[in-house]
């Protein structure tokens, strides 16, 4: 079944990738942008471009109503182009901030537009000290401290607000580091690391498909289980993109 997709971040390292396969399988996609000389990119890919600043919940609300989509899904982020580790440090509480207000105001949009599913970007390294692998239900590191804390209790936010908002069916995907095109690595920085593709591709899958929850999205082998992506979304760690 195809859906009308309200892509928020399609513009990003996962946003780029994951409009071709969207529409690729037939949906219709309305991506988001701040930055009005990235529409032209967005619309060559595929999607209708939407400028719109998450932090305007009114106008955002209005971006989503006018695009009526079945789907939301969240790939927004504030973080430095190639994720250039030497400004990482000062974009944590810029990405905190995008997990917390600009999830509640997504939320909001999406519940207030009749959206049916959906579907966040999350983090799989911030489980709390134990024995790994840890599955989706081990606790989160909430003792974490300094800029760690920061990151934990945004990635709570966000994952609190896309879970737990009826009628809203949320799905939260945990991913390990990226890699690949537009994300500063070309290969694994970890053991359970994840490519832009096969990130772009759980996405996908969640469309129509897993039930509401969270998933762990990264190469098996590293410190998370992956087994629930795989079995519920069909879930494939080896996803390219052609060509």
């Amino acid at each position: 079944m195809t859906s009308r997709i309200f892509l928020a971040g399609a513009s990003g390292a996962i946003g780029r990738r994951l409009v071709p396969l969207l529409r690729a399988a037939g949906h219709e996609v309305f991506g988001t942008t701040r930055d009005p000389a990235k529409a032209g990119a967005l619309r060559r890919l595929g999607a209708a471009p939407v400028v719109v600043d998450v932090f305007d919940a009114q106008a955002l609300s209005d971006a989503v109503a006018e695009a009526r989509p079945e789907v939301v899904i969240h790939q927004l982020t504030d973080l430095p182009p190639g994720l250039d580790p030497a400004r990482m440090a000062e974009a944590g509480p810029r990405n905190a901030r995008i997990r917390s207000e600009g999830t509640r105001n997504l939320v909001a949009a999406a519940r207030e537009a009749g959206v049916r599913r959906v579907i966040a970007q999350s983090i799989a390294w911030i489980y709390a000290p134990g024995t790994p692998p840890y599955a989706e239900d081990h606790p989160l590191n909430l003792a974490a401290e300094g800029s760690r804390k920061i990151s934990v209790y945004g990635v709570v936010a966000l994952e609190t607000q896309v879970l737990h908002t009826p009628p809203l069916e949320g799905l939260v995907l945990r991913y390990g580091p990226l890699y690949g095109p537009g994300t500063g690595a070309d290969a694994p920085p970890a053991p359970g690391a994840v490519h832009v593709d096969a990130a772009a591709q759980a996405a996908l899958l969640a469309v129509g498909r897993g039930r509401p929850g969270l998933f762990n999205v990264a190469e098996p082998g590293g410190a998370v289980l992956v087994d629930k992506a795989m079995r519920e979304l069909g879930w494939d760690a080896g996803f390219r993109l052609p060509g």
